[in-house]
């Protein structure tokens, strides 16, 4: 990859970060939220549902409507309406107001940035470039979400909004000045993407990141008031566990892939959401032990991210010819995944307790471990061989 285009890929990969923490961010500023809008955890945590229910829905109808748009101005258009929402997230109080605001968020996020960086690349380094931008969207996890807590416990959560807005303003100008135009791509209907569905195959492949995602989506749309109510964190110390937990995040992920290469995918999938299944168990059961606790965490962050390489792998692997397809439909259903699991956290946290999340999140990880068991063992042995290889 050539200097000229090194630096216009990080450019993207940036605005993957600020798309990433906006999204994460509120897990991490929950308790904030609630006090100062005054409402339950369990409604704030309703932004984080309404934020990936739009992404999931929202994206693959924009994106089949504007795929022959030329992609930089696709890029102007969706990061000038994400900006848009995160300056109203600053500007308008109440809580109706902020709801609005996240669902303009999501509409201008769901438009992805990777199809450009493959195009921006030179030739034979797309697939690095691709990396690249992604790693900014891991990185919000990593940097963004305990950097955002920092920020608001300085100088109050809606500021958060407020810096992502400008920053976004800022790529903004560099976007329109520095990347060229690029022609879009032939669009896949809707109704074709959806007729995988009916492949039996399909639709188990993708409940297993239904299931994967949306059972860790339950505790962590909650883990901040969470690690201060149940776990006995002190607030002085979270945005230092968040980052931890952060970090493991991005060890795991790269333990996935390592994983996956080595021992294959039935090992790496059952294997990395049986420990998640465990370390949610023990998270419940480990109180006020600053140690024990984010021992366990890391243990967490890792096991969760682990699958994610895996699962993506495996999802091409099941009908190769239309990988492209397969993996943009798993990114959707990860986001409408975090969004049903925010949203049974919220009718838990409000209807039995905080401290129930855990176990609840450990259900849904153990049914996609059921639906991967299942996948594997009625798949022919040549296939799993294939697939191990």
């Amino acid at each position: 990859m050539t200097y000229r285009n090194t630096w216009k890929i990080y450019i993207l990969a940036i605005v993957s970060f600020l798309v990433g923490t906006s999204e994460y961010i509120i897990s991490g500023i929950l308790d904030q939220i609630a006090h100062t809008l005054g409402i339950t955890l369990a409604a704030a945590g309703q932004l984080i549902t309404i934020f990936s229910l739009v992404y999931a829905l929202s994206t693959p109808v924009l994106m089949a409507l504007t795929a022959s748009i030329d992609r930089r101005k696709l890029m102007m258009y969706a990061l000038g309406l994400f900006v848009f929402g995160n300056v109203l997230a600053f500007v308008l109080p109440g809580y109706g107001w902020f709801i609005a605001a996240r669902i303009i968020m999501a509409m201008g996020a769901g438009v992805v940035v990777v199809t450009i960086a493959a195009k921006i690349a030179s030739e034979g380094k797309q697939g690095s470039a691709i990396a690249t931008v992604v790693m900014g969207f891991t990185a919000s996890l990593i940097i963004g979400v305990p950097l955002g807590r920092m920020i608001a416990v300085a100088l109050g959560w809606k500021s958060v909004f407020g810096a992502i807005a400008l920053l976004g303003l800022i790529a903004m100008v560099v976007i329109f000045f520095t990347l060229p135009h690029t022609e879009g791509d032939k669009p896949v209907p809707l109704l074709q993407q959806l007729a995988l569905f009916k492949k039996r195959k399909v639709a188990m492949g993708l409940s297993i990141t239904f299931f994967w995602l949306g059972g860790y989506s339950v505790a962590y749309t909650y883990l901040s008031p969470y690690l201060l109510n149940i776990s006995g964190i002190n607030g002085k110390l979270l945005s230092g566990v968040l980052l931890i937990f952060g970090i493991a995040s991005l060890v795991g992920s790269k333990f996935g892939g390592y994983s996956t290469d080595k021992w294959g995918v039935p090992f790496t999938l059952v294997g990395g959401m049986t420990l998640h299944i465990v370390t949610l168990i023990l998270l419940s059961l480990v109180t006020h032990s600053y140690i024990g606790v984010l021992m366990i965490l890391i243990l967490w962050s890792f096991a969760a991210w682990s699958t994610g390489p895996t699962q993506q792998f495996h999802l091409a692997t099941i009908e190769p010819e239309m990988s492209g397809v397969l993996l943009s439909m798993n990114q959707s259903m990860m986001q409408f995944a975090m969004a049903v699991g925010a949203g049974i956290g919220e009718v838990f946290v409000e209807n039995v307790s905080l401290a129930s999340i855990t176990w609840v999140g450990a259900l849904g990880v153990m049914i996609a471990i059921i639906t991967s068991l299942t996948i594997f063992h009625s798949q022919p042995k040549q296939t799993l061989k294939d697939i191990n290889q």
